[in-house]
């Protein structure tokens, strides 16, 4: 993937770095991008780091101890029949202190599965697919408590507003999987820019919900674009902070301007603390402005 327009964003206390180590090494064709540190923000001294893992992108910041990744966005990871050695050797370390959610193992919709959250508290599932879907990280919704019954609604909803989206399957669970219901999304596939993503019920009893543990980063291409999401996605006028919103399922969303990740990675110091400076000040990004202290030129 040589643009990734939607990435994935993970919040960290102060282990992003360790987190980011640990990642590149379990999975294939992985490596690190990029570290910038954003000075004197609430949380200090915030240090971003940018990685692929299996060339898709994530972003992963040490911001303090606010909050606490969980499942109910994961990341489901494809493998074809002949990488079980691999998807194995992976799903392993992941295991290492941290905890299986559903065993690896045989099910009725694939020859392997499992759901792990790491020690880090972000979850992965494992999915063993055909040649064709193999090698995909795909970022997946689980809609539970106050959300339950709500997946099929949110797709559409997704799929609404971002360009190159479609519909690629959903389906519903079948009789006798009680407490879900034939009304519940078992699973559906969608693309949203180009990027896979997938939606699910739950009608499991969970204790945690979305959360800006797991955020989506948005990169815009321009100014309309930052206002256009943040039109269409943003509903909780108080989550509304330094280019963070969140939807009306409780997701978060970053809206940031493409040009602000070139300024993160090439900026002298003094050129991040003027941007950051200028970025904390504001709820909607606003790139003018963004530029004219990054470059360190004063409005009149």
């Amino acid at each position: 993937m040589n643009y990734q327009r939607i990435v994935p964003h993970l919040w960290f206390d102060d282990e992003a770095e360790e987190a980011m180590a640990f990642y590149t090494e379990v999975f294939p064709e992985s490596k690190h991008i990029h570290t910038c540190v954003f000075p004197d923000t609430p949380s200090g001294d915030a240090e971003q780091i940018t990685f692929e893992l299996m060339g898709y992108r994530f972003m992963g910041i040490n911001a303090g101890p606010y909050f606490t990744k969980n499942p109910a966005i994961s990341f489901l990871v494809t493998y074809a029949p002949i990488e079980l050695e691999q998807m194995e050797a992976v799903w392993e370390k992941l295991l290492e202190d941290g905890k299986a959610l559903m065993p690896f193992q045989s099910y009725p919709f694939s020859e392997k599965y499992g759901w792990v959250q790491d020690k880090y508290g972000v979850s992965w599932q494992f999915l063993m697919t055909d040649e064709a879907q193999a090698g995909r990280m795909i970022p997946t919704f689980m809609f539970i408590n106050d959300n339950l019954g709500k997946a099929g609604e949110a797709l559409e909803f997704y799929t609404n507003i971002f360009k190159g989206s479609k519909t690629d399957g959903v389906y519903n669970y079948p009789d006798g999987m009680e407490p879900n219901l034939p009304s519940h999304v078992m699973h559906g596939e969608f693309e949203l820019e180009n990027q896979h993503f997938s939606i699910m019920d739950s009608a499991e009893q969970h204790d945690f919900n979305f959360n800006e543990g797991i955020s989506l980063m948005i990169n815009a291409e321009n100014q309309d674009e930052i206002d256009y999401y943040w039109e269409k996605l943003s509903a909780v006028p108080e989550a509304e902070e330094c280019g963070w919103i969140k939807d009306r399922y409780g997701v978060s969303w970053q809206i940031l301007p493409k040009v602000m990740d070139d300024m993160a990675e090439h900026g002298t110091p003094e050129q991040i603390e003027r941007l950051t400076a200028a970025f904390l000040r504001m709820k909607k990004f606003d790139i003018a402005e963004l530029e004219r202290a990054f470059e360190g030129i004063k409005e009149n």
